[in-house]
Protein backbone atom coordinates (compact mmCIF):
# COMPACT_ATOMS: atom_id res chain seq x y z
CA UNK A 1 0.00 0.00 0.00
CA UNK A 2 1.00 3.77 -0.46
CA UNK A 3 1.21 5.96 2.19
CA UNK A 4 -0.72 8.75 1.51
CA UNK A 5 -3.75 10.25 3.41
CA UNK A 6 -6.18 9.23 0.75
CA UNK A 7 -5.29 5.28 0.88
CA UNK A 8 -5.11 5.79 4.71
CA UNK A 9 -8.27 7.20 4.65
CA UNK A 10 -9.83 4.19 2.47
CA UNK A 11 -7.74 1.64 4.95
CA UNK A 12 -9.65 2.94 8.01
CA UNK A 13 -12.88 2.09 6.18
CA UNK A 14 -11.80 -1.36 5.45
CA UNK A 15 -9.69 -2.26 8.08
CA UNK A 16 -10.52 -0.20 11.28
CA UNK A 17 -14.53 1.42 11.04
CA UNK A 18 -14.88 2.34 14.17
CA UNK A 19 -12.38 5.23 13.81
CA UNK A 20 -13.49 5.89 9.66
CA UNK A 21 -17.32 6.10 11.25
CA UNK A 22 -16.07 8.37 13.80
CA UNK A 23 -14.16 10.92 11.58
CA UNK A 24 -10.99 10.24 11.76
CA UNK A 25 -9.10 11.32 8.95
CA UNK A 26 -5.39 11.10 8.04
CA UNK A 27 -4.59 14.76 6.88
CA UNK A 28 -0.46 14.08 6.14
CA UNK A 29 2.14 11.63 6.55
CA UNK A 30 5.89 12.03 6.01
CA UNK A 31 9.01 9.43 6.99
CA UNK A 32 8.82 11.42 10.16
CA UNK A 33 5.08 12.96 11.21
CA UNK A 34 1.65 11.86 10.88
CA UNK A 35 -1.41 14.39 11.51
CA UNK A 36 -4.71 13.13 11.77
CA UNK A 37 -7.81 15.02 12.93
CA UNK A 38 -11.00 14.43 14.06
CA UNK A 39 -14.10 17.02 14.64
CA UNK A 40 -16.32 16.74 17.71
CA UNK A 41 -19.74 15.84 16.52
CA UNK A 42 -23.02 13.74 17.85
CA UNK A 43 -21.81 11.11 16.94
CA UNK A 44 -18.58 10.88 18.63
CA UNK A 45 -19.69 12.50 21.95
CA UNK A 46 -19.62 11.97 25.36
CA UNK A 47 -22.41 13.08 28.05
CA UNK A 48 -20.23 15.66 28.50
CA UNK A 49 -20.50 17.74 25.24
CA UNK A 50 -17.06 16.53 24.26
CA UNK A 51 -15.27 14.00 22.31
CA UNK A 52 -15.26 10.60 23.97
CA UNK A 53 -11.67 9.54 25.40
CA UNK A 54 -11.83 6.68 22.95
CA UNK A 55 -12.19 8.36 19.31
CA UNK A 56 -9.24 10.77 20.80
CA UNK A 57 -7.31 7.41 21.76
CA UNK A 58 -8.00 6.00 17.83
CA UNK A 59 -6.92 9.41 16.03
CA UNK A 60 -3.55 9.65 18.47
CA UNK A 61 -2.91 5.94 18.32
CA UNK A 62 -3.45 5.87 14.27
CA UNK A 63 -1.01 9.08 14.08
CA UNK A 64 2.06 6.44 15.62
CA UNK A 65 0.88 2.86 13.68
CA UNK A 66 0.90 4.57 10.39
CA UNK A 67 4.43 5.96 10.87
CA UNK A 68 5.61 2.30 12.16
CA UNK A 69 3.40 0.70 9.43
CA UNK A 70 5.82 3.21 6.98
CA UNK A 71 8.98 2.59 8.01
CA UNK A 72 8.14 -1.27 7.97
CA UNK A 73 7.48 -0.96 4.75
CA UNK A 74 10.54 1.14 3.91
CA UNK A 75 12.60 -1.50 5.73
CA UNK A 76 11.48 -3.93 3.43
CA UNK A 77 11.80 -6.54 5.84
CA UNK A 78 8.36 -8.93 7.31
CA UNK A 79 7.83 -7.32 10.87
CA UNK A 80 4.86 -7.47 13.36
CA UNK A 81 3.59 -4.77 15.04
CA UNK A 82 1.69 -4.22 18.26
CA UNK A 83 0.31 -2.33 20.93
CA UNK A 84 1.34 -3.36 24.12
CA UNK A 85 -0.01 -0.29 26.67
CA UNK A 86 -1.09 2.92 26.41
CA UNK A 87 -1.40 5.89 28.48
CA UNK A 88 -3.32 9.04 28.28
CA UNK A 89 -3.74 12.57 29.89
CA UNK A 90 -6.45 15.02 29.28
CA UNK A 91 -5.82 18.52 29.90
CA UNK A 92 -8.93 20.27 28.53
CA UNK A 93 -12.15 19.58 26.61
CA UNK A 94 -11.92 18.40 23.26
CA UNK A 95 -14.26 20.36 21.21
CA UNK A 96 -14.68 21.32 18.17
CA UNK A 97 -11.40 20.03 15.52
CA UNK A 98 -8.47 18.12 17.01
CA UNK A 99 -5.38 17.56 15.41
CA UNK A 100 -3.74 14.41 17.02
CA UNK A 101 0.29 14.92 15.53
CA UNK A 102 3.28 12.07 16.22
CA UNK A 103 6.89 13.54 15.17
CA UNK A 104 8.91 10.14 15.75
CA UNK A 105 9.79 8.49 12.28
CA UNK A 106 13.22 8.70 12.80
CA UNK A 107 13.00 6.82 16.43
CA UNK A 108 11.16 3.98 14.60
CA UNK A 109 13.05 3.16 11.79
CA UNK A 110 16.06 2.89 14.64
CA UNK A 111 14.45 1.17 16.68
CA UNK A 112 13.12 -1.50 13.31
CA UNK A 113 16.56 -1.35 12.64
CA UNK A 114 17.78 -2.25 15.79
CA UNK A 115 14.89 -5.17 15.44
CA UNK A 116 16.99 -6.40 12.06
CA UNK A 117 20.13 -5.98 13.30
CA UNK A 118 19.79 -8.11 16.61
CA UNK A 119 16.50 -10.30 15.42
CA UNK A 120 14.91 -9.90 18.76
CA UNK A 121 12.43 -8.18 19.35
CA UNK A 122 11.89 -4.62 20.80
CA UNK A 123 9.42 -1.92 22.33
CA UNK A 124 9.33 2.32 21.71
CA UNK A 125 7.07 4.66 23.10
CA UNK A 126 5.43 6.51 20.89
CA UNK A 127 3.70 10.31 21.98
CA UNK A 128 0.65 11.77 20.07
CA UNK A 129 -0.24 15.33 21.22
CA UNK A 130 -4.04 16.25 20.71
CA UNK A 131 -4.82 19.99 20.03
CA UNK A 132 -8.06 21.95 19.54
CA UNK A 133 -8.33 24.50 16.76
CA UNK A 134 -6.85 27.56 18.62
CA UNK A 135 -3.91 25.22 19.38
CA UNK A 136 -4.05 24.51 22.75
CA UNK A 137 -3.49 20.77 24.09
CA UNK A 138 -6.59 18.83 24.88
CA UNK A 139 -4.48 15.61 25.47
CA UNK A 140 -1.26 13.56 25.40
CA UNK A 141 -1.20 10.03 24.33
CA UNK A 142 1.53 7.43 24.20
CA UNK A 143 1.61 3.84 22.90
CA UNK A 144 4.16 1.25 23.95
CA UNK A 145 4.80 -0.56 20.30
CA UNK A 146 6.14 -3.97 19.80
CA UNK A 147 7.93 -4.87 16.86
CA UNK A 148 9.66 -7.74 15.86
CA UNK A 149 10.88 -9.79 13.02
CA UNK A 150 8.99 -12.21 11.56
Amino acid sequence: MEFTPAKLNLFTFFKLPSAFWSGVRVKSISPEVCEVTVKHRWFNQNPFNSMYFAVQAMAAEFTTGALVMYQIKESKKNISMLVAQNKSVFTKKATGRITFTCEQGNAIKETIQKAVDTNEGQTIWLTSIGKNEKGEQVSEMQFEWTIKVR
